[in-house]
């Protein structure tokens, strides 16, 4: 128990350095990649170090949750990868323990840390998004004229509404101005119109300074300076160049905070609950509202009852009246006027729906948001568990450390989570999809992958093993590995050259028996290839006894035989009989005609490789049967000299 304990620590040491370490890392880059959206807000607008610093610190707090499940992963895929390659994992499991027993004091450590970021996101979360957002709000209020944007009114600064067709980022020049100037009702409002302009704080920051070019202004007197009159009139002045100065207050002050109050992003789940409970009130009775409305206007339509109504289509229905007869019988001023009436209520009543719909479909998608919300805490917090079963099994098949490949594979599972996780969230919020599928779409993928990686993991399956699909894909592509075979440093039995050479002899006749009979240049047989396979064990006993030759003479100290060893082909043995090993799976290639010609070509090369194979080994044979013959006869010679010595 003491050593499982030792070996406890010592894997907790090393996972809790580098999560650490990665989980900073981490933080930081989900923290730049923060700023690079918002960095119009930042720039130009003379924000003073604290509220620098505040920005910073609300943003580091609103990405923490996002970092942990990369943090866990990268830190154990490099954890285990460091074990794996210095060959602690495999004295651990020579040890008798498992990988699942070795990573038991971790797992306990990653459920703290995902039940630490359910806290966070349920408490420290929606304090950190509230914040974030004021201080959004309020640095986009300091400087408006970065922030007017091209095509809407932006109403940004005090009594003034400002429209601009173009905006030049690079100097500043507003094109097409269009400016609503309010002072104490809408009756006294000032219209200018301007080709061009330009925004600018004065120095104090108390005002700003609009410098106009080439425009009009129109504007209302005042009616008290005429005594009541019903007419009243309006001054027009049109000017070349224009300086107006408006006041705004450009010094930073926090926006109220009670404008976020209603962002999802900043409650926590039982504040989400109740007002999913209160939307779904609030909602329920407008809907039911709209029903009422449309049901009245239908039955009613501001004269009839329902029960009126009825009896009015019953009469028409039992007199044999139609509404074309009706209308035919009107005058045409009444049919106009008719004509015209319907066509305005259905106008009226299209415009009416599209304004409910407009209403309805925004209380939705509020509603749907948080929902959203409320289902997201827990799958970031299930993900802590999810990346750290993908991470630790992986880092132990894989047995690559360091910074390389551990970081491309987090990067890989990574992306695939924010893809679906993105997908999911988009299409939840649109009402395209049910939002317990969107946002379980990601969980949903990965969790059945570190299910099955752990599994594999815990039983050392080759299952990523590159050099297994590696020969994988040469074999379906019909390539093969040369043949290697390098002299031995220390040999304990030399090879038995004499009966090898007999073996290599008896090999070749074989060899050219066994062309002549199946006459491979031909092509094979239909039949025999689809329905009626029969196994060819002669070419596998000739190549399992050419092997055995090969596996002696290996033992040779002699370059020239190791050298003409590494001439023999590797013969595939089956390749050249039928596509697949079972037989259903022939026959349904002989169905499948496209995929069926395809391999009938296939097996149709490999039976041509044989022959070639047949070929380059009985020219090896030949020559290395001379080549033993000359050391057999050196051989024969040292012994006599050595006799006639002795």
């Amino acid at each position: 128990m003491l050593r499982i304990k030792k070996l406890h620590i010592l894997i907790v040491k090393q996972f809790a350095l580098l999560f650490v370490g990665t989980f900073f890392i981490c933080l930081f880059v989900l923290m730049m990649q923060f700023v690079w959206q918002y960095i119009d807000a930042l720039i130009g607008k003379g924000l003073t170090l604290d509220v620098l610093a505040q920005f910073f610190w609300y943003m580091a707090l609103m990405m923490v949750p996002q970092a942990l499940p990369l943090a866990i992963l990268l830190s154990s895929l490099i954890a285990f990868g460091n074990l794996g390659e210095t060959s602690e994992l495999t004295a651990i499991k020579a040890a008798g323990i498992s990988l699942m027993q070795a990573l038991r004091p971790l797992i306990i450590i990653v459920i703290a840390i995902a039940f630490g970021s359910f806290y966070f996101q349920n408490n420290v979360g929606p304090y950190s998004n509230k914040k974030m957002g004021q201080l959004l709000i309020s640095m986009k209020q300091k400087s408006p004229e970065l922030e007017i944007p091209e095509g809407i009114f932006y109403d940004g600064i005090p009594q003034c509404n400002i429209y601009v067709q173009k905006k030049d980022l690079k100097t500043g020049v507003l094109y097409g101005v269009m400016i609503y100037k309010m002072t104490d009702s809408y009756e006294d409002a000032a219209i200018i119109l301007a080709d061009s302009g330009m925004l600018q704080s004065t120095a104090e920051k108390k005002h700003l300074l609009l410098s106009l070019w080439s425009g009009e202004w129109f504007e209302n007197m005042r009616s008290s300076d005429f005594g009541g009159s019903a007419y009243i009139p309006y001054r027009r002045e049109t000017f070349w160049s224009k300086k107006i100065l408006l006041d705004f207050d450009g010094d930073f002050s926090l926006a109220d905070a009670n404008v976020f109050g209603q962002n999802a992003k900043a409650k926590s789940l039982n504040q989400l609950r109740e007002d999913i409970d209160s939307l779904n009130f609030t909602y329920d009775s407008i809907g039911r509202a709209y029903y009422n409305d449309a049901m009245r206007y239908a039955f009613d339509v501001g004269i009839m009852s329902k029960a009126d109504s009825l009896r009015a289509i019953n009469t028409i229905k039992t007199k044999s009246f139609t509404f074309d007869s009706l209308y035919a019988k009107l005058s045409p001023d009444k049919q106009r006027q008719s004509v015209n009436g319907a066509l305005s209520k259905v106008n009226q009543q299209s415009t009416d729906l599209d304004f409910k719909s407009m209403l309805t479909s925004d209380g939705d998608r509020y509603l749907r948001l948080h929902k959203i919300e409320a289902i997201n805490k827990f799958v970031l917090t299930f993900s802590c568990i999810i990346f750290f079963f993908i991470g630790a099994p992986l880092g132990a098949i894989i047995r690559k450390g360091g910074l390389g490949i551990p970081i491309i594979v987090s990067v890989i599972v990574f992306i695939i989570f924010y893809l679906l996780d993105s997908t999911g969230f988009r299409m939840s919020r649109g009402g395209m999809w049910a939002i317990w599928f969107g946002k379980g779409l990601a969980t949903a993928v990965l969790a059945p992958t570190a299910v099955f990686i752990t599994y594999k993991a815990n039983n050392d399956s080759a299952v990523f093993n590159l050099d297994a699909y590696i020969d994988l894909g040469m074999r379906i592509l019909g390539m093969r590995r040369k043949r290697s075979i390098m002299g031995k440093e220390v040999i304990i039995n030399d090879p038995d050259y004499a009966n090898d050479r007999l073996e290599l002899a008896r090999l070749s006749r074989e060899v050219t028996d066994y062309a002549h009979e199946h006459n491979l240049k031909s092509p094979p047989n239909i039949i025999k290839v689809f329905f009626k396979y029969q196994p060819d064990h002669e070419i596998e006993r000739i190549s399992e006894e050419l092997e055995g030759v090969i596996d002696d003479l290996s033992n040779t100290k002699d370059r020239m035989v190791l050298s003409l060893l590494n001439h023999y082909p590797i013969v595939a043995e089956k390749a050249h009989t039928r596509p697949f090993e079972r037989r259903w799976l022939n026959t349904l290639m002989a169905i499948l005609v496209p995929l069926g010609a395809f391999f009938y070509i296939r097996m149709w090369s490999f039976r041509l490789r044989l022959l070639k194979d047949l070929r380059v080994i009985k020219q090896t044979n030949e020559k290395m049967t001379s080549r033993i013959e000359e050391i057999i006869g050196m051989t024969q010679q040292s012994e006599s000299s050595e006799q006639k010595a002795n």
